[in-house]
Order: C-alpha cells, then structure tokens, then sequence
C-alpha cells in the first residue's frame, strides 16, 4: 500500500470515529458477566447474572428500585472462592414488570423457580435491603432449600417480624386481608371476627401509637438537594451526584436499567412501573421462624450520606436515635437461635456491601466456611 492511501485511509478512520463518537458508540457493560432470561411464572421472565467462579453458590438480591447490575463491581471479589450469580426482581431492570405478583412469598417463590431452572443445590442467599423479605420466605418455607442467609442491612421487620414491637406497614396488610375475608364471608366468620377484635386491631392501634411516638422523636436532617440538569448530563454525572449526595453510586448497568435515555443522551424519566412501590409494601408478610443459618451485618449507626454531614449535632442525634432502633431489630433476630449471627458496622451507609465492601467481604467468608 502507497503512502496516499495510508494518509486516505487514517483520514477516513478519523472521519468514522468523530462520528460514532457524536451518536455516542454501543455502551458494552464492563462486569465480567453472563445473561440469561429465566421464566418463573406465566408470561413473567427475570434477568439471571452469572459471573462465574467455582464452589458453593451465592444467589445475590438487590434492594428495592436496582437490578443485579448494582452488584457488578462486589460480585467479582467472591468468585475465587464460589459460584456468583444474581437475579433482577420482577418490575425491575430487565426483568418482566408483570402487574402483580409482588407478596413476599411470590417474590421467594420466584427466586426458587431460578434455583431450579439453574439446578444449584443448596445454595447460599445474599439480599441487600428489601431483599431480606424474599431471604425470609424462602427460608421460613423452604428452609432444606438453602445452605444459609445473609442479610445486608436487610433483616428489618419486613424480614424478621419482632412481636414485641410489631410493624405498622405489615399489621396494615394482615388487617386488609382479614377485612376483606370478613366481608366476602371466606373462612369462619365468627372467629375472625373474634381475632379482629382481640387481637388484630389493638395491635393495629398499638402500631399508629408507636408510629406516631417514633416520628415526634426522629431526628431532622437536612434535605439532600435535587439533581440538577447538569447531573442528569449522563451517567458519569449522575455517578458523581449520587456519590456526592448519598456516598455511594449505582453501577452504569444499574442506572441504565433505571432510567430511559433523551434524544440528546441525558438522562430521562424512570424507566420503572408507577405503583411498585406501593406494591411491595402492600405485599409485606410476617416472618418469625426462619431456620436456616443467619448472617445479619446491619449498618448502625447508618450514615445517612454525605448530604447530612454539615450539622454535626443533628448527625449525633440521628446516630443515637439510629443505633436504639437497630439493636432492638438487632434482637429480634438473635431471637432466631443460636445459628443467627448479627454483625454491627458503624457509620455504614444503608449500600453497606459497598461503603463497607472489605468489611462485608470478611464477614461473609468467614461465615460461608462455617457451614455444611
């Protein structure tokens, strides 16, 4: 080849990449990751993220609003030693977003119907926040499905029901249901009326009253400022924001599930079904007997971000009204049994595999090595 063709050729290359470069070139995710689409439940498919390694299965579960995307960077740093895997809930990410099928005990029976699909025998769960719901009713139901649980910062009472306190949300779910039997005339009327009376709506009341007591004591913190445009610029920018903000970013795969793109490459409207939300609490369930080995790691004090940090008094505050309410679910799930074991990490961030990541590293190793 003669040299004008070599300066042709460079000068077309040049031309090519100025213009992929303006309509943005194919984003490729970096994590070292497979997919596959699992079906779980008429017309209802869920992403499953395998990212190899050998050994003991771990099943990794976000926390409500993130796919398994947001466990990219963390999943990698446990495949020397085990088999990696992660599922996007329904309504999530990837995954279908049927309009129903959002109880807890669909949720768990969801993740089974992936266990099955990927043949792990006994495999060990890992759920970040809302997550612990789906740990709990597997564990409760299924308990010889499952080598152990672990629960990051996700063994509240929507996971670990204390009856000594109760829960506002969850009692609300269990007085619907009863109502609605009540007036369909399901079951024995005589004694349902007889629970609602005795036993489901004092508690009902007992919970407004505690609620009301809890939201008079907590603390005020500052209000995190909105994302600015210049935030929703891209993904690096809403990185940063978040990162700025609540100490911790979502994974570029994560956010990409979360939000649509604008014509122009900004970031746009929630790419999530409105009502979710609403959804998963409406499908909150009680849980007090999960018999399974335990590992609870629990931010507390949690930091509440970066955001916050600015009044040092109402932080202080914060940590002390934090760190009562903890310990007390803290026992509620010692309450489990002896094979229950609860790791406090101060000043974690609610992310805690992220903000704490060598700290949740250890402690999942050397509870992992601790099972048959």
């Amino acid at each position: 080849m003669n040299r004008r063709w070599i300066i042709l050729t460079g000068l077309l290359l040049v031309s090519l990449a100025g213009r992929l470069s303006a309509q943005e070139l194919p984003w490729h995710d970096p994590s070292p990751h497979t997919v596959q689409f699992v079906t779980v439940d008429t017309n209802v498919k869920l992403e499953v993220l395998d990212w190899g390694g050998s050994g003991r299965a771990l099943v990794l579960l976000a926390g409500e609003g993130g796919s398994a995307h947001v466990f990219d960077d963390f999943a990698s740093k446990l495949t020397s030693g085990f088999h990696v895997y992660g599922i996007t809930r329904r309504g999530y990410g990837a995954s279908s977003a049927p309009s129903s099928g959002y109880a807890a005990d669909r949720l768990g029976d969801d993740v089974l119907a992936v266990v099955d699909a990927l043949k792990l025998e006994r495999p060990v769960l890992v759920g970040h926040s809302i997550a612990g719901e789906e740990l709990s009713s597997v564990g409760s139901r299924h308990p010889e499905r499952v080598a152990g649980l672990i629960y990051l910062d996700a063994a509240y009472s929507y996971a670990f029901y204390d009856t000594s306190h109760g829960d506002l949300d969850i009692d609300l779910n269990e007085l619907r249901g009863q109502i609605n039997s009540l007036q369909s005339g399901a079951g024995n009327q005589k004694q349902l009326a007889q629970q609602l009376l005795q036993t489901t709506i004092p508690a009902f009341e007992k919970d407004l009253t505690q609620r009301q007591e809890e939201q008079a004591k907590r603390p005020r913190l500052p209000n995190p400022l909105p994302a600015t445009a210049a935030d929703l610029e891209n993904f690096d920018a809403y990185r940063a924001f978040q990162k700025r903000v609540l100490g911790w970013p979502r994974t570029e795969a994560n956010l990409r599930g979360q939000f649509e793109l604008t014509p122009d490459g900004h970031l746009g409207k929630s790419r999530l079904t409105p009502g979710l939300h609403q959804a998963l609490m409406a499908g909150l369930q009680k849980y007090t007997d999960v018999r399974v080995p335990i590992l609870a790691i629990f931010a507390s004090p949690a930091d509440p971000g970066p955001y916050a940090h600015g009044d040092s008094e109402a932080l202080a505050t914060f940590e002390a009204y934090d760190s009562a309410l903890t310990e007390a679910q803290a026992n509620a799930v010692r309450a489990a049994g002896p094979s229950a074991h609860v790791v406090l990490l101060p000043h974690a961030n609610h992310a805690i595999f992220l903000s704490n990541e060598a700290d949740v590293l250890r402690e999942m190793r050397v509870f992992l090595a601790s099972l048959n």
